[in-house]
């Protein structure tokens, strides 16, 4: 029997001597070498010998790297109560480590990227296994389990909070100079700050930390050193504390450094930096970054514009919730510049944004369900939109309000009701001017009364409203309202014209073609014909046709006009047929 004992204690002396070696090897950065000495030791039980194992297989040092086996070794030492092992157990449970990410993770690393500040979340952490184990190793003193058992009171889900005794246990790694523990305490007493005097340990302790190389502390630092809370105000410093930050993978720290080299802030400005950061965290999943990458590529400037590559990042942006970035995608969509044409496309992320509390956007879509370019449900949730916000003073609603009831969207037409809502806001709103001048003018809701109509219209008219433009001018064309004014009227379709609307284009050619109170241009008035045709106008396609044909403009050209007479046709006016079966037949062509 002494024998036996003599023989096991040799063992066991043995084995320490084996794991001594195998420190001062690791210590050299030679795990090889240390690895046969860990494996004797280990199989004698030691535990500390187990958890080399285990990190040599985690980290590939040494051996090729194995998940299942470093997970193996690792438990083996954990269920020892050697701390370190549970510790980092504890951190594997907590970050929800995969088979693929666990070697690339371990180490300090493991349990620092925990406590970071906007990173893209974990898969599947087991909180309830991750406190069972950082509670062991910190019971027996651990100071990083002791950090890494506050994060999981503070995060961890709800019948696990305990943020009082996480506050306790960070405080205490932060005493053993944990550095998770002075981030984890910093992180506590920044919650509940107010006063200046409330950010100095705060600062001190992420000071601490950041000179540990923990990217977190350092990106909060840099908040803080920007701002000028607990340390002195210092942009230069603030913006290298962000540049630390991102280059260990910090996502907003890799926003705030990329919009600094952006702006020149702190730094000297280097748009083309600044993008490959902003994009860094954007890919990362930052909606902020996402937007902004958007914005250069859309813009131009520093950077070629590309509209496609603006769609992908606004995409990218406007689906993790950036309102700003929907609203800019929604307008892409409807002009289809970069991205498919699209108008139901566009309201899709118009309502997005304004969802989201973006009341520009809810314009936007507005403008969609008037123009019939959105959803039924679109159309009664603008109109009570419009409705709720009218009721509350706001008379650009009011005025939407009344077009809403005036065009039956979303809502039962009511043109009375109509009338009411833009005599409300037409005092202040141009656009109501006018769209009360035509219900004036038409009867619609109201009596009819072409003197007022022509007023209401006229002033809609001298503030820009081409449309008013175009329907005083046709007032004073035939005298409705107040007196005749042809050479008045020429002038308003002259503007008009000058912004490119087709009817006042039509209604000079119409003019100058004679039978008004101004000299007769036939040339002019081809010309005006041929410009309002170009632009989609029906009646003068037929006009500008029956000019070509009977070179009533100065020449003639008879296969031109044969074009628009079927172009007239093919827009709905039927009267082209008689004009286009009196042309002759086209000459045929030379053998």
């Amino acid at each position: 029997m002494a024998s036996w004992f003599s023989r096991l204690a040799g063992l066991f002396s043995s084995a320490k001597t084996d794991l001594k070696r195998a420190r001062a090897l690791i210590e050299a950065e030679r795990r090889a070498e240390a690895f046969p000495l860990l494996t004797r030791a280990a199989k004698a039980g030691l535990a500390e010998a187990e958890f080399q194992i285990a990190r040599s297989y985690l980290e590939g040092a040494g051996v090729p790297p194995s998940v299942a086996e470093g997970a193996r070794w690792l438990e083996k030492s954990a269920q020892q109560g050697f701390a370190p092992a549970q510790s980092l157990f504890a951190a594997f449970y907590a970050q929800g480590v995969s088979a693929g990410d666990a070697g690339e993770k371990l180490g300090g690393s493991l349990a620092a990227s925990l406590f970071s500040v906007g990173q893209a979340a974990v898969p599947k952490p087991d909180f309830e296994k991750a406190a069972f184990w950082a509670r062991k190793a910190s019971d027996a003193g651990n100071s990083d389990a002791q950090a890494l058992l506050g994060y999981v009171l503070t995060a961890g889900p709800e019948n696990l909070r305990d943020l009082d005794q996480a506050e306790i246990l960070y405080g205490k790694a932060a005493a053993a100079n944990s550095a998770q523990g002075q981030l984890g305490y910093a992180l506590a007493l920044l919650r509940r700050a107010k006063d200046p005097e409330d950010y100095v340990e705060p600062a001190r302790l992420l000071g601490a930390a950041a000179e540990a190389h923990v990217g977190t502390a350092e990106y909060l630092l840099g908040v803080l050193s920007e701002q000028g809370q607990g340390v002195e105000k210092d942009l230069v410093a603030a913006v290298d504390l962000y540049r630390r930050a991102s280059e260990r993978g910090v996502r907003t720290a890799q926003y705030r450094y990329g919009m600094a080299l952006l702006n020149g802030v702190g730094v000297e400005a280097d748009p083309v930096t600044a993008e490959s950061w902003l994009r860094r965290a954007a890919i990362a999943g930052d909606p902020d970054a996402a937007a902004t990458v958007g914005e250069l590529y859309s813009r131009g400037g520093a950077l070629p514009p590309n509209m496609a590559e603006a769609g992908i990042w606004l995409r990218r942006a406007a689906e993790a919730g950036h309102r700003g970035a929907a609203r800019a995608l929604g307008a892409m969509h409807l002009s289809g510049s970069g991205v498919v044409k699209d108008a139901q496309e566009a309201a899709n992320w118009f309502r997005q944004s304004a969802e989201a509390g973006d009341l520009a956007s809810r314009y936007d879509l507005a403008a969609l369900v008037l123009q019939g370019k959105a959803s039924p449900t679109d159309s009664a949730d603008t109109a009570a939109w419009f409705h709720s916000e009218a009721e509350k003073g706001d008379m650009v609603a009011a005025f939407n309000y009344g077009v809403c009831l005036s065009e039956g969207v979303g809502v039962t037409k009511n043109e009375a009701e109509a009338a009411k809502w833009l005599r409300r806001s037409a005092d202040t709103v141009i656009n109501a001017q006018y769209w009360y001048g035509r219900l004036l003018l038409e009867g619609r809701g109201l009596a009819a009364n072409a003197e007022e109509a022509r007023v209401w219209i006229a002033r809609a008219a001298d503030s820009g409203v081409i449309d008013a433009q175009v329907a005083l001018a046709e007032m004073m064309v035939n005298g409705r309202g107040g007196p005749a004014d042809h050479a008045g009227a020429i002038r308003l379709f002259h503007r008009a014209a000058n912004q490119n609307h087709s009817g006042a284009m039509y209604a000079l050619g119409a003019m100058y073609g004679g039978g008004h109170e101004i000299p007769w241009d036939r040339a002019a008035a081809q010309t005006w014909f041929q410009a309002a045709a170009e632009r989609g106008h029906a009646h003068a396609m037929m006009m500008i046709a029956r000019y070509l044909a009977r070179g009533l403009g100065g020449h003639r050209d008879r296969d031109a006009a044969r074009m628009w007479f079927e172009r007239a046709l093919a827009a709905g006016i039927t009267d082209a047929q008689v004009d286009l079966d009196a042309l002759p037949a086209p000459a045929a062509a030379p053998v």
